[in-house]
């Protein structure tokens, strides 16, 4: 029997980057995996929980808890809400309680997709080409909060045609941090030029990274600002939706 995992497409794949949702479901049963897609999920509760709002965030993961409950593996295209279910949802149920145990025993099923295809999987060549220079945004909650530095890189690597060039400091942050950046900013704003300017400086011809709110924010400075850099997820990469999207 193939492997079978169930898909977290997460709030903002599902309305600003769907193609990045599709692309995933390409890569994972390119692999030789079977994909389901649970209807009724909705958010991780990870802006309620950044915001303060456990009791609600509580609530939301109770709600993804049953969802995915019967999930041989859940797999998401974010570091960003896999380390929600992964380390958060622990602290917002009493360690003795029902649901706290189901947090844990979902915790260790649940995967950022370069996490699951390397690690899980011990896949890093998934078949894909592209002829170019590309660059890697660590973002926070994969690079800090799960570990998952390596893996990406490892994938990108293996891509033909591909050349991975490291950005100084590819493991700032880029200012988004959810919440962080609408009630702060002006500090947002800077952490986003520092970041523009060393992807710039790279040479790269596309900025790459495995969040959809890393890319929203990146892309949106580089846009006002006039620069020619497309920012795009690691899935798009893998997938093969990279050289059209150069092309615009």
């Amino acid at each position: 029997m193939p492997p079978r995992v169930s898909l977290f497409v997460t709030c903002l794949a599902d309305v600003l980057f769907p193609n990045v949702a599709e692309d995933t479901v390409r890569i994972l049963r390119r692999v030789g995996v079977q994909v389901e897609f649970p209807k009724g999920q909705t958010c991780c509760g990870q802006p309620a929980f950044n915001s303060g709002f456990r009791r609600d965030a509580a609530q939301m993961a109770q709600h993804f808890l049953e969802v995915f409950a019967e999930a041989e593996a859940i797999v998401t295209p974010s570091g960003s809400c896999a380390a929600m279910v992964k380390r958060e949802y622990l602290h917002l149920f009493p360690a003795d309680s029902p649901w706290y145990r189901r947090a844990h025993e979902i915790a260790g099923r649940t995967y950022e997709l370069s996490q699951f295809l390397v690690q899980r999987l011990g896949v890093s060549d998934v078949g894909a080409a592209f002829t170019g220079k590309v660059t890697w945004h660590d973002s926070c909650h994969l690079n800090r909060v799960l570990g998952v530095h390596d893996e990406p890189r490892k994938l990108l690597r293996a891509v033909r045609g591909l050349e991975l060039v490291e950005m100084e400091r590819s493991d700032w942050c880029c200012g988004f941090g959810g919440t962080f950046a609408v009630r702060l900013p002006e500090i947002s704003t800077a952490m986003m030029q520092e970041k523009i300017k060393n992807a710039a400086a790279s040479g790269a011809q596309a900025l790459v990274t495995g969040d959809a709110s890393c890319m929203m924010h990146i892309a949106g400075g580089l846009r006002r600002q006039g620069i020619n850099l497309p920012v795009v997820h690691l899935a798009q990469i893998l997938a093969g939706d990279l050289p059209a999207i150069v092309k615009q």
